[in-house]
């Protein structure tokens, strides 16, 4: 296995996706739309949460050091209320410029990653609800975040060969968003500085002779967040505790398909200064996702891939968290290759589950569309 295969753990699964991405040319575009809508039962503020993405983003490589992505998206969001109103927002998002710098090759990439404030920063209270409920990770809405006030991060990424075919990877970064007004009228937010730390290791398993693995393969990563208190004014802060985050997967051949078997669990931890009268804090939660895709050839140029998910979510300040929900999703994509250098997604899924608010259990259920083009050159 090659250096640049060692590194390509530290980098895929730690801080920088678009090399990954721009390896099959020197650019590479994406652009397409994303319709995804949940519908409630009684007993919520709201019966419908729906939300349409337009992202665009471009990759660009400069020989085999340099690497530059620009990302960006059009989002707009409504939530229909019980009574009958509405809450809307839209506009462009936050667009990311980042810089991966292969220093050593083989051995250490740095990541440079600017956040552009030209998403929304001061918002009407009325819209908080809204973004609120974006933000889940349960429904995991493909635009959880509408817009800071920006910020840069900074980071470094490496990897190392521990046998003749497994890997170890490391990551760390350091992001600091830049001061705004999140809400019309309000005090300005000073954000604190976070941490992230990450370590993975991959590799082929179960082979016989030669340690080739007969295609199986295994990822894992433990990451590590901290994040400072935000300086919300009036002599107030809002916390949150720190995060820890194991992620798992492995692929296999199955006939002429692949097979690949993920779960993941993040586990927010209690705030450090939660007791202090000066501090809103986030509660504590946990957020539990297995998952299985099918990548299953039709021809030459089509592949379909089924998949299948469940995500279960805990939260609260009490000794025992309590349960905010479960959801299930399934459905397929279909990759189709429109040229040598386009490719076009399409993606239809479904999902259905529960929520729970205050003692109330809600059902919940809901589409997730998208149509997504890739031109690389």
């Amino acid at each position: 296995m090659s250096r640049g295969r060692w590194l390509l753990l530290a980098v895929v699964s730690a801080l920088a996706p678009g090399v990954a991405n721009a390896q099959a040319g020197t650019t590479l575009a994406r652009t397409g739309v994303y319709f995804e809508s949940y519908s409630f039962g009684n007993g919520l503020a709201f019966n419908r949460i729906s939300e349409l993405t337009i992202p665009v983003s471009v990759t660009q490589r400069f020989g085999n050091r340099v690497v530059l992505d620009v990302a960006t998206a059009f989002a707009s969001a409504t939530s229909d209320q019980q009574g009958g109103g509405r809450i809307e927002h839209s506009g462009f998002i936050d667009t990311d410029v980042r810089a991966t710098v292969n220093v050593v090759p083989g051995r250490l990439l740095l990541s440079f990653i600017g956040t552009i404030p030209t998403g929304a920063t001061a918002v009407p209270g009325t819209t908080i609800p809204l973004f609120g409920a974006a933000a889940t990770d349960l429904l995991a809405f493909t635009t959880p975040n509408f817009g800071t006030g920006g910020g840069f991060s900074s980071g470094f990424a490496s990897a190392f060969p521990i046998s003749a075919n497994w890997a170890l990877g490391a990551a760390a970064s350091y992001r600091q968003g830049a001061t705004y007004v999140p809400v019309t009228g309000g005090s300005a937010l000073i954000p604190g500085g976070e941490i992230r730390t990450r370590i993975g290791i991959e590799g082929p398993f179960g082979g016989r002779g030669g340690g080739g693995g007969g295609g199986k393969y295994f990822r894992g990563a433990v990451v590590y967040t901290t994040t400072a208190a935000n300086d919300i004014g009036g002599g107030e802060q809002s916390s949150i505790g720190d995060r820890v985050l194991g992620y798992v997967s492995t692929s296999m051949p199955l006939g002429s398909s692949h097979l690949s078997l993920y779960g993941w669990d993040m586990r927010r931890l209690r705030a450090r200064n939660e007791a202090d009268s000066t501090t809103l804090a986030v509660p504590r939660g946990n957020v539990l996702a297995l998952g299985a895709r099918l990548e299953k050839p039709l021809g030459p140029n089509a592949v379909i891939v089924p998949l299948l998910e469940f995500r279960h979510e805990l939260t609260g300040g009490a000794d025992h968290m309590e349960l905010l929900g479960y959801l299930l999703r399934s459905g397929a994509d279909l990759r189709y290759r429109l040229s040598d250098r386009a490719t076009g997604i399409i993606q239809a899924q479904v999902a259905f589950g529960t929520l729970q608010d205050a003692g109330t259990r809600v059902s919940v259920v809901g589409p997730r569309l998208g149509v997504l083009l890739e031109w690389s050159r």
